[in-house]
């Protein structure tokens, strides 16, 4: 973004198969996604213009529903329309999708208010991690985008074991700490179901997730499935609150990111506040002397 200048903030709907990319965020010498949408941009608009995510991705996981904020000044918008008389918007989803690679995709642009925040504003990320159990539901057409289990899950028990994991708690048995960050989450949903014979998926949805949570959630639900361990272990490993190595943590191929939720336009920056104040452990005020 140049400096000084008077910006727009856009919204990017945004999908891609995440296979051939290090991850969502730019790193040096590395394909990203963040860093192959940045200079598609810069491209078409002349200016150094960086993006904000609502989700950061790991390498090999992939986006139906990704959503990120860019900031414009109106020299780059005018250099998107040209001559075209027509809105802004639309230039740039058409200009996007002729300089994107085909892994990557813009599927809408909106002029957004000052307050909104893909990250932030957020009032929910939606995740399907996808499986096969059974060779003869394997399918080399969906090989990028699913994860082959050796053997045959049993899903009442990892539906049993799932709704043990609802609700706030800190899921630092489930994550991969970061110095200073926060692994209190909202659960909000997780659903396990069998869509096909041989195929399960299994739904994940919180107010944010912390690095590596739905891959490691997965993979003790599926440990659970082959009877390694019980529900009660989930719920045990859960209340522990610290890192489990016993938790696997299952392939990125098989997890898509499916939706990100926002509130009311009017309510973008008043969610955004709330999404920044930094969350202590459950209960804690209940467990101060």
């Amino acid at each position: 973004m140049t400096v000084g200048l008077v910006t727009q903030r856009f919204r990017l709907d945004l999908a891609y198969d995440g296979t051939d990319f290090k991850g969502w965020a730019v790193q040096p010498r590395r394909r990203t996604v963040q860093g192959v949408v940045e200079a598609a941009l810069e491209r078409i608009t002349g200016e150094v213009a960086a993006v904000t995510v609502a989700g950061r991705t790991d390498a090999g996981v992939h986006a139906r529903g990704q959503v990120c904020h860019v900031d414009l000044t109106m020299v780059a918008q005018a250099k998107v329309t040209g001559q075209a008389p027509r809105p802004v918007e639309v230039a740039l989803l058409a200009r996007l999708a002729g300089v994107l690679p085909p892994d990557v995709t813009v599927s809408q642009a909106s002029l957004m208010p000052p307050g909104f925040d893909a990250r932030f504003s957020a009032l929910w990320r939606r995740y399907c991690y996808r499986i096969v159990d059974q060779t003869s539901a394997v399918d080399p057409l969906r090989r990028r985008y699913e994860w082959r289990s050796p053997r045959a899950l049993e899903l009442r028990p990892m539906a049993a074991a799932a709704r043990r994991l609802l609700g706030e708690h800190d899921f630092a048995a489930f994550c991969r700490a970061r110095e200073g960050a926060s692994t209190v989450r909202t659960l909000q949903g997780l659903e396990v179901d069998r869509v096909e014979p041989g195929r399960i998926e299994i739904w994940v949805q919180a107010d944010a997730f912390c690095h590596h949570m739905v891959r490691a959630i997965s993979g003790a639900l599926v440990a659970v499935g082959r009877g390694q361990v019980d529900a009660l272990w989930v719920a045990q490993t859960l209340a522990a609150g610290q890192r489990e190595p016993a938790v696997t943590v299952l392939p990125a191929r098989g997890l898509t990111l499916e939706k990100v939720a926002y509130p009311a336009l009017e309510q973008m920056a008043a969610q955004a506040a709330k999404s920044r104040v930094k969350r202590g452990k459950p209960n804690a005020e209940a467990e101060q002397p």
